[in-house]
């Protein structure tokens, strides 16, 4: 397992993420397979978008804190319920196909950091899974 370290300085933040897993491939020992990313994080989430335009990045964190505000009215202790929630929406983990040494992505796609309790430093763990052969 490899573990990608991640530090967030704002409360709501996406990074764009694929450049270090695009790395990590590339360093790998394989060429294809699969690709494991996992967020050990109950506050923050990891996921694949679009990355051609900066705006959907400030789209989804607009309209998820529109969706699901802070508020006095949750019972978690911490103040951040509405970070715990927008996570379980947007996930913790991912599957890539690997082919030819390459992370096989969509023409739009990148794959996501999303910080809803920052700033924390964070990681990102990931476990590649090489072809077995047929």
């Amino acid at each position: 397992m490899k573990v990608i370290p991640i530090h967030t300085d704002q409360r709501e933040q996406i990074l764009d993420i694929t450049a270090p897993i695009r790395n990590l491939v590339a360093q790998g020992a394989f060429s294809s397979g699969v690709l494991f990313l996992f967020c050990p994080h109950t506050t923050a989430a990891i996921t694949i978008n679009e990355n051609a335009d900066p705006d959907v990045k400030r789209d989804i964190l607009y309209h998820l804190k529109k969706a699901i505000p802070q508020s006095p009215d949750f019972k978690h202790f911490e103040d951040n319920a509405d970070a715990h929630i927008k996570s379980v929406l947007t996930g913790f983990s991912l599957v890539l196909i690997v082919e030819n040494g390459k992370i096989q992505l969509g023409r739009w796609q990148g794959i996501y950091f999303c910080e809803f309790d920052g700033p924390k430093d964070r990681e990102v763990w990931v476990k590649a899974v090489p072809d077995q052969g047929v």
